[in-house]
């Protein structure tokens, strides 16, 4: 168990290898870094070219995202047929193999990925400590519940078809493969019939234990996001502990979204790790007591004022996991 954070190609193309360079001072080892493009193109020379980039700045890449985005079936480079159980998933479920295979012959030992029709939806934002902007999900203010996707209307029993079709021939590659896969749940919770969505099916406890059932393997498990379980749940700070354990007692934590919340089903805004309901301190006990051996990353940071906003507020939250993790006694830096 130890530090870590993740980068889109994208994002990486932004900030350039000054940020991966910025990584390393701060004491990040670990990351999750996609290569820029589309993953249908990332080609065994690609993948060593990006590793080197990587290595280059004193970093280690640990994971990389499958083309399942979190935006949703219309982001580029997406593979919205696996989500819309349309006539091209064979052709994209084969893509996704590829990789997987090739992650494998590089030596990157997990992917992670989405399984997502609506994207992230959230409501106007918020503001938080010293007026930082806040990622806000208020149900009742939505305004756009009743406009559908170009999915239509979905039902519980088409979402978990097209989850068992996707798992039951890409569990078997990534287990062939030695490639962990961690799945992020649905984020958020929303209510039912939300954008024709019968249920957010990956968006609860209940369904993430059902959803780790299907094509059991060691192989297939979760992005565990704690924040995005939080949203789902009536009181975060009583319950969150009961839910960490019950899928790290399973080996089923691939990776930690370690990121903290205030409120709850249906209506919360996303805060800084120190800021939110969650006891932060307790949960990083609690993943390390059931045998978490993955990276622990900060995510969804609010926005503050400064010249750097991004890299600042990140900064402030290695600062803050990395200082758990040596309050505990234990080494953050995966040593």
């Amino acid at each position: 168990m130890y530090v870590g954070t993740q980068l889109s190609g994208g994002k990486l193309e932004e900030v350039g290898d000054r940020y991966l360079r910025q990584l390393a001072q701060l004491g990040i080892v670990h990351v999750c870094i996609d290569p820029p493009g589309s993953a249908y193109t990332w080609t065994r020379d690609v993948l060593r070219r990006h590793i080197d980039r990587v290595q280059a700045a004193g970093l280690v890449l640990d994971m990389v995202q499958l083309p399942l985005p979190s935006s949703g079936i219309d982001k580029p480079h997406g593979s919205p047929a696996i989500v819309l159980g349309g006539a091209e998933r064979d052709r994209e479920i084969d893509g996704i193999c590829r990789l997987i295979e090739d992650l494998s012959a590089m030596g990157i030992g997990a992917a992670k990925y989405n399984f997502n029709l609506l994207g992230i939806p959230r409501t106007t934002s918020e503001r938080g400590r010293g007026g930082a902007i806040l990622s806000t999900w208020r149900a009742d203010r939505a305004e756009d519940g009743e406009v559908l996707t170009r999915a239509g209307q979905v039902s519980t029993e088409q979402m978990w078809e097209r989850i068992a079709y996707f798992l039951e021939r890409v569990v078997p590659v990534a287990e062939a493969s030695k490639v962990r896969l961690a799945c992020h749940p649905h984020d958020p919770l929303t209510p039912p019939g939300y954008k024709g969505m019968e249920e957010r099916v990956l968006g609860s406890a209940e369904g993430l234990k059902k959803f780790v059932s299907i094509a059991e393997s060691p192989y297939h498990g979760l992005n565990f996001c704690q924040g995005t379980i939080a949203e789902s749940l009536e009181n975060p700070r009583e319950e969150i502990g009961d839910i960490i354990r019950w899928f790290g007692e399973r080996k089923k934590i691939f990776n930690v979204h370690f990121r903290n919340i205030k409120g709850g089903r249906y209506s919360f805004t996303e805060e800084f790790p120190d800021a939110g309901d969650m006891d932060m301190p307790a949960a990083l006990r609690l993943y390390k007591e059931v045998g978490v051996d993955c990276m622990i990353m900060p995510d969804h940071v609010p926005d503050i004022d400064g010249e750097a906003p991004f890299e600042t507020a990140f900064a402030f939250s290695f600062g803050y996991i990395i200082a758990l993790f040596q309050a505990n006694g234990w080494d953050p830096y995966g040593r």
